[in-house]
């Protein structure tokens, strides 16, 4: 049971997360031949002013 976790900034769509998952999931399915329905994928998305780059709050820039 293949389980992926992504985490990245808040402010995609619904339509956006819906077509990465399924995305993820093709790839999974074609390079490592699991099956559809046991590949997991979880999203954690963070706000903008939980993440930094360069010292930066991603909210300030």
């Amino acid at each position: 049971m293949p389980i992926v976790q992504v985490e990245l900034l808040e402010g995609r769509t619904h339509e956006q997360l819906s077509k990465m998952v399924k995305d993820i999931t093709d790839v999974i399915v074609a390079d490592v031949g699991a099956s559809r329905e046991a590949v997991h994928v979880i999203l954690r998305e963070m706000p903008k002013d939980h993440y930094a780059v360069g010292g930066v709050l991603k909210s300030d820039q």
